[in-house]
């Protein structure tokens, strides 16, 4: 049993430390959002070409939005058949934040061009680089990636823009259709509006 004594000093050593975590979380945000266009020429380099620079771009910018909306120790929806609260990790902001810096300053081996200038297929080159050290037996959810570039790429493929592209028809996975329109075949991605 945790006597009164004790409880006020686990109290006292655990209120710093949560405010530090809150304050680098806030710090990671804004330094994430320093690195736009270093996680926009992430997501030409590792998501599928089919994208094109619009939808990279898309993606990245989706991906910074729900970076900046990750709450630490959310309450998750519970699995079906079971009761058991889960709730969201620690955030990763900070680390990420760090790693896609790291990214940013890399050169290239000819012309010495920072990471947004080189060629996609250079920059394919730094990230194999910085990945070399990750275990990628599996896609890992976003928010337990270590590695930002594995998290973006997580982030793209759980998302209904990634099963459209692999179906190519708008599927709409995630989103409502109404019951009318459900015995319809969805409408091919070529030609229609994005």
């Amino acid at each position: 049993m945790l006597s009164r004594r004790g409880f006020v000093a686990w109290v006292a050593g655990a209120l710093p430390v949560a405010l530090v975590t809150r304050r680098a979380d806030a710090l990671g945000s804004a330094w994430i959002a320093g690195e736009a266009e270093t996680m926009r020429a992430l997501a030409e380099a590792v998501l599928p070409s089919e994208l094109g620079v619009a939808g990279a771009a898309r993606v990245a910018r989706e991906f910074r939005e729900w970076i900046d909306g990750y709450r630490p120790n959310a309450e998750l929806v519970h699995g079906y058949g079971t009761s058991a609260l889960r709730f969201s990790r620690a955030s990763p902001k900070a680390r990420w934040a760090v790693q896609l810096e790291r990214i940013g300053s890399r050169r290239s081996a000819v012309g010495s061009q920072p990471f947004v200038g080189m060629t996609v297929e250079e920059r394919r080159i730094v990230v194999r680089d910085e990945l070399k050290s990750e275990r990628l037996d599996r896609l890992p959810a976003a928010a337990s990636a270590t590695h930002v570039a594995v998290a973006l790429l997580s982030y793209y493929y759980g998302s209904s823009m990634a099963a459209d592209l692999c179906h190519n028809a708008r599927i709409g996975r995630a989103t409502c259709r109404t019951l009318a329109s459900s015995p319809h075949k969805p409408l091919p991605l070529a030609g229609v509006p994005q």
